[in-house]
């Protein structure tokens, strides 16, 4: 029966006249009217019942609707107080689309039907230069092509660098993206993922974020409680900002993270290309020659960077594309990145 009511699950929340996900509601009133019939049908004790119907439920809590998981329940390290600073969260039809001034981080978990599900995971990082969060096309939409994929897609709604709230603003994203990695991993056998297969995307400066957590989970940013990994297992970077430096840099991701006036330490350690070693986990990469916003460099040295310690990695330079198409669905040849980005996932044994 619980495969049966998945299954009803799967075609209800695939239907043409509701794409993506649908009031929880409207799919108990199917999914009991579905246990009812099969009931009378088998004539099944009213315990059997209840147990079908619970089955049913939960199934559609779990895979058929997004999560949505606070990250620091206990409280958030090296945080300030400001009641002027107020959380700005833009929606569209229930959906998240961008927010601003994010004070209390959570992950929207987004689990894909059992029956596609290979066990990987990848925790999301929406760009906007650490000045707002593109939660929709580089977030939501991103969430729904690896649900596809059969990979969970998990989102993250990090804090942007502020001195108002946080007692030092260059590791605020940081703590946030290594609790994440580490409450998934945490969560790994309800979320039905394999805790080796947990992987990190990021755009623009969403992408920095996923090459900072890349080269920097072992840094102690905060107290963990624990022993479990903020590694990811994979990186996919797309047009992202790696370097601090002021040549090719993104200047406002530079100057909201470190400040107009940065220490030559700060600006080294959130250079990414330079923290690369044997550990930093393999990376796809996506970037586009007429990139204006962020340039190309960005992702070139990072790429050799990995190939001089031989980390396995794919880079892919799109002649046009700008910056900020996410899946791209203008019909140009960067629009190919998603597939290419789910055959090397393929290619390396993750999916």
């Amino acid at each position: 029966m619980q495969g049966s009511s998945r299954k009803w699950v799967s075609t209800i929340t695939n239907h043409p006249e509701y794409p993506g996900r649908i009031p929880l509601v409207l799919v108990t009133k199917i999914i009991s009217h579905h246990c009812r019939m099969t009931l009378k049908s088998s004539k099944m004790n009213s315990r059997k019942s209840i147990a079908l119907i619970l089955s049913a439920l939960l199934t559609i809590n779990l895979f058929a609707q997004p999560t949505v998981v606070k990250l620091w329940p206990d409280g958030i390290p090296g945080s300030k107080s400001d009641p002027a600073y107020v959380e700005n969260i833009i929606s569209t039809d229930g959906r998240v689309t961008r927010a601003n001034n994010v004070v209390t981080p959570d992950l929207t978990v987004c689990l894909p039907d059992p029956a596609k599900a290979n066990g990987a995971a990848v925790l999301i990082c929406p760009g906007g230069g650490y000045g707002t969060l593109a939660f929709d096309h580089e977030g939501n939409a991103i969430a729904k092509w690896l649900n596809d994929n059969g990979i969970a897609g998990i989102i993250l709604k990090y804090r942007l660098p502020s001195d108002r709230i946080m007692t030092d603003k260059t590791v605020g994203p940081l703590q946030d993206a290594q609790e994440a990695m580490r409450v998934i991993r945490r969560n790994a056998a309800a979320w039905k993922i394999d805790p080796k297969k947990v992987g990190v995307i990021g755009f623009s400066a969403g992408g920095h974020l996923a090459s900072t957590i890349s080269t920097h989970y072992a840094d102690k940013v905060y107290e963990v409680k624990d022993n479990v990994s903020a590694r990811p297992d994979f990186s996919l970077l797309i047009y992202p900002v790696i370097t601090m430096d002021t040549t090719f840099t993104h200047r406002g991701t530079r100057n909201n993270l470190i400040g107009l006036d940065p220490t030559e330490k700060n600006v080294f350690r959130f250079s990414n290309e330079k923290q690369i070693n044997g550990d930093t986990p393999p990376a796809f990469l996506v970037h586009s020659s007429d990139d204006e916003v962020v340039p190309v460099k960005n992702s070139i040295n990072y790429y050799m960077a990995l190939q001089k310690y031989m980390i396995p990695a794919e880079f892919h330079i799109f002649q046009k594309g700008g910056h900020g198409y996410g899946l791209s669905t203008k019909g140009g040849t960067e629009s190919s990145w998603p597939e290419l980005c789910i055959k090397w996932l393929k290619a390396i044994g993750l999916i």
